[in-house]
């Protein structure tokens, strides 16, 4: 079994693979430049208190991962709003358990 799960989006694009149509060079250029800019690395610098750059670093260490490679996967996946708030589900399957919904 393959450790990598398809987005919703992904496999919609997977199913309609057959349809898809070829663009022009021009358009695949602007594409290709948009993609190319958005992986693209900055340098930035960053100020946070002392105990969380601590916590961060432990939390990275238990991973196996640099401590920025967590700050950024952490970033990227707030602004993609993949980032989700346990105590939020919690309390959100809690009303739906009492409303006997689950």
């Amino acid at each position: 079994m393959s450790e990598y799960y398809l987005t919703e989006e992904e496999r919609k694009i997977e199913k309609d693979i057959n349809n898809l149509q070829p663009i022009n060079k021009e358009k695949r250029k602007k594409i290709e430049k948009i993609i190319d800019r958005a992986k693209k690395n900055r340098v930035i610098s960053l100020r946070m208190n002392n105990y969380d750059l601590e916590k961060i670093k432990e939390r990275a260490k238990e991973e196996g991962i640099p401590y920025q490679t967590l700050i950024s996967m952490v970033l990227h996946k707030y602004v993609a709003k993949q980032l989700v708030d346990k105590e939020e589900i919690l309390k959100i399957v809690n009303t739906l358990k009492e409303k006997e919904i689950i």
